[in-house]
Formats: structure tokens, sequence, C-alpha cells
């Protein structure tokens, strides 16, 4: 089946989704093919940059010091120092409540041990384990960067699916956002295009149209 534009295909998946009281989410579904995913080098986990953003901004929880902290406030979304990092860990089911509303999680890098060990096991299955930053430094760019992404991550299967916008966003847009998301995809891949059996955008409940 010949590729379509994929300014083509979004304008066709947004026209043929029902009106909805809510703005849906607008994702890619990414079928592979020949690729050994027990193989953990075979499998995606990425952060992917969009270059219109998510539609709605991801949220970032960043662990640190008081000094790091400081120079983030205003930009994440949640900041938890290392001194309320035990009061945080202690009750499990808040704990994961809490990470269940975040996307991302970056921590002052002394941090890191810690984190594994107290809350590795919450973290670890939702891959959501935290990106280390220097002491020290100032991530807001990081921040705001991560604000815009998505988050890549097939682990063993074959099927996954990535957001790439919402459905008020211009067409041309989300076309933009499919194809840099799908470049970088590609790019990670052992041989490339060829280990992508097809592609289809949906909005969230709409009907899928085939891209690729």
């Amino acid at each position: 089946m010949p590729d379509r534009p994929s300014v083509e295909v979004v304008a066709e998946v947004l026209g043929k989704a029902p009106e909805r009281k809510f703005p849906e989410a607008v994702e890619v579904s990414v079928n592979l093919k020949d690729l050994d995913l027990t193989v953990p080098k075979n499998r995606l986990e990425d952060d992917v940059p969009l270059p219109h953003g998510r539609g709605r901004a991801a949220r970032v929880a960043v662990f640190g010091s008081p000094e790091l902290l400081q120079k983030v406030r205003g930009v994440a979304d949640v900041v938890v120092t290392s001194g309320e990092l035990d009061d945080f860990a202690k009750d499990a089911k808040a704990a994961k409540k809490s990470i269940g509303t975040i996307d991302f999680l970056l921590a002052e890098a002394p941090l890191m041990p810690t984190i594994g060990k107290r809350l590795g096991v919450v973290l670890g299955p939702r891959g959501k384990m935290p990106r280390p930053v220097a002491p020290g430094s100032d991530p807001s760019n990081l921040i705001r960067s991560l604000q815009k992404s998505v988050r890549v991550r097939s682990r063993g299967n074959r099927t996954f699916h990535a957001r790439v916008g919402i459905r008020t966003m211009k067409p041309e847009e989300i076309a933009q956002n499919v194809d840099a998301l799908l470049a970088r995809i590609v790019g990670k891949l052992e041989r490339g295009r060829a280990n992508v059996e097809s592609v289809y955008v949906k909005t969230t409940m709409g009907p899928a149209v085939r891209l690729w």
C-alpha cells in the first residue's frame, strides 16, 4: 500500500471521528516486524519532543536539593526536596496516585540510588524512573522540552501507541508531529523503516486510518 501524505491522513482521521464533549487525543499506532523483542536492545524506549507540542503540556516532576528546586519553581509541575523524599515514599498508595499524574521525572544525580531503593517498585514498571541531572544545574530548558514530549515505549510488544496531539490542533501541526515521531522511531530501529509493518493514526475513540 503506497504511503499517503500525513496531513491528508490526519485530516481524514479528524473528519471521521465523531464530535465529543472533550478534546480527544490523536495518536499513532505502530506495528513492528522482523525484530526479536525478547532482546532488550530491540525494544524502544525514548522521549520524543514534538515540534508543536502535545496539545496539553506533559507534567514534569523534579526531585532535588532546595538549591536546584529554587531554579525550577514555576517551570516544573511538582517539586520534591531531598528532605521530603522519605515522606513521599512512605505512603505507597499516595505515591502511586501522585506519580500517575506525572509524565516525566527528573532527579538530582546523588538522589538516584535512594529513589531507586524507595520508589523503584512504583516507578520501574511504569517506565518512569527519573532522568538524572547534574547537581546544582538548572534543568529548566530540559523541563520545557519534556513538556512538549511523548514517551515511546514498546517493551516486548510489536504494537505500541504514542500521542501526537489533540483534536483541536491544526491538521498540519499534528501531521508534522507525526512525521517527527516516526522519523525518531525509524532512526532507532535496527533496520529502520524495514522493521515497520504498518502505522495507523486515530483519535482516542475514533476509527483508525492507515498511514504506512
